[in-house]
């Protein structure tokens, strides 16, 4: 299965490379699990996040 990007406004270019960049960086955390990744929210909210979606979690 393909994604495809059929157009984007110009005032949301910005925006959507961002978007996409989180989505490659996603994905290649998941792909090399186990893995540490950089903090960029409270430890309580990573916690909470990945528990929503049953993630295996070791936060320290």
């Amino acid at each position: 299965m393909s994604n495809v990007i059929e157009d984007i406004p110009s005032n949301a270019r910005i925006a959507t490379i961002k978007v996409i960049q989180a989505l490659k960086e996603a994905k290649e955390l998941i792909e090399g699990l186990p893995k540490k990744f950089k903090e960029v929210v409270s430890r309580e909210e990573a916690e909470k996040q990945l528990e929503e979606v049953r993630a295996k979690i070791s936060i320290g």
